[in-house]
């Protein structure tokens, strides 16, 4: 070896020790102390169903990849949490399965990972995709693509009753899809986005919603994540690349590390909040208040929508006084008006028995407003 090669070979070393190093320091040593939960990583396609496919890459080869990473960093720094992965080789899962995984094990939070193509090689970049309707050609798109994959397992029209991937008429399935997860779905899905974004430099397409399959049953939080186009040269040598699928693992990672924090600090804050005597008067003693729009107004939320539900649906499991609310194209439905919180709590428990992920919001003066804030100003 001549003294260039050993150049080379010591600047390549020196390259990817500051590369770990970099890693190490954005992702963190210590591990974080919180609630356990369960999150399922589903690497999408797999088997016989290579989903996209580029000049070198297949689709199903790339994901696999990134979600055992990511699986990784959440387990080395978050002990707490249980990882379990729809598969970790190269096998054919179908869609329905995907999501029983998930719901069978009471997951918290579902992410499913995937490759985007299209027929012009020049977009690039992510998207992260919720439940919902597609409100644009280019979603639909996407979506059927994606879909399209139920043909690989037997008698599908049955157990997908009678959806068709490649009409878009047969998305009238979705057209009273409601999604009880959708707020949170959506806030996981711009943090994973603002991560692509700020941190790894990622062209950023944005958070959107589409009719998949794979998240159609799921009953918690879920998202579907577009890591890049394999369509795209450029793209696909980065998705490929080892660093590539580092850096895209570890962006998911740091968008879950917020998540979580987010999910523990308030759940601690109302915990803390009801027990604490000086903000929240006993029940016994308190004397109810008659509910007016000038007060402060405790309701739960069931479930949300982005189409109108009729409040006397048998969806709504034979809940009474069901108020709907339209906010950003998207309808919300409440049950229940109490002005005190340790009441409210109490309800919200019963409710959970039929919906599992029903929250408290609340209101001033017709407003909603932060539930901490509520809390303090109705304690006064």
């Amino acid at each position: 070896m001549n003294k260039l090669q050993k150049k080379y070979q010591y600047c390549f070393i020196a390259i990817l020790c500051i590369f770990f190093y970099t890693i190490n320091v954005i992702i963190g040593s210590e591990p974080v102390k919180g609630k356990k939960i369960i999150v399922v990583i589903d690497p999408g396609h797999g088997g016989k169903d290579s989903g996209a496919i580029g000049r070198k890459a297949k689709e199903k080869d790339i994901v696999l990849s990134i979600s055992l990473k990511l699986g990784e960093y959440i387990k080395n720094n978050f002990p707490d949490v249980e990882i379990i992965y729809t598969r970790t080789t190269d096998v054919f899962i179908p869609l329905h399965k995907r999501a029983e995984i998930a719901n069978s094990n009471n997951a918290d939070l579902f992410i499913s990972i995937h490759a985007n193509s299209n027929k012009n090689p020049k977009p690039q970049g992510t998207e992260t995709f919720a439940m919902g309707l597609h409100k644009t050609k280019g979603n639909l798109e996407v979506a059927q693509k994606e879909n399209s994959v139920i043909v690989f397992e037997e008698d599908y029209t049955t157990k997908y009753k009678g959806y068709d991937p490649n009409s878009s008429e047969s998305y009238i399935i979705f057209s009273l899809m409601q999604n009880i997860y959708l707020d949170q779905s959506l806030n996981f899905a711009s943090l994973v986005q603002e991560q692509f974004r700020e941190r790894t430099k990622r062209i950023d397409r944005g958070v959107k919603q589409a009719g998949f399959l794979v998240l159609w049953n799921t009953t918690m939080p879920s998202v579907l994540i577009e890591a890049g186009f394999i369509s795209n040269s450029e793209e696909e040598k980065f998705l490929m690349s080892d660093i590539g699928q580092d850096y895209i693992a570890s962006a998911i990672f740091r968008a879950f590390k917020e998540y979580k924090t987010l999910i523990d600090e308030n759940e601690k804050a109302v915990n803390n909040m009801v027990e604490n005597q000086s903000l929240i008067q006993n029940n016994d003693t308190i004397n109810k208040k008659e509910i007016t729009k000038d007060s402060i107004i405790f309701k739960i939320q069931i479930t949300s929508s982005s189409k109108p539900i009729p409040v006397d649906s048998s969806y709504f499991k034979g809940l009474e006084n069901v108020q709907e609310q339209k906010l950003n194209d998207v309808y919300k439905y409440t049950v229940y008006e109490e002005n005190d919180f340790k009441e409210i709590k109490k309800l919200q428990k019963s409710i959970r028995k039929l919906f599992p992920d029903a929250f408290i919001i609340s209101f001033k003066n017709g407003e909603k407003i932060n539930v901490k804030e509520a809390i303090k100003i109705s304690a006064n």
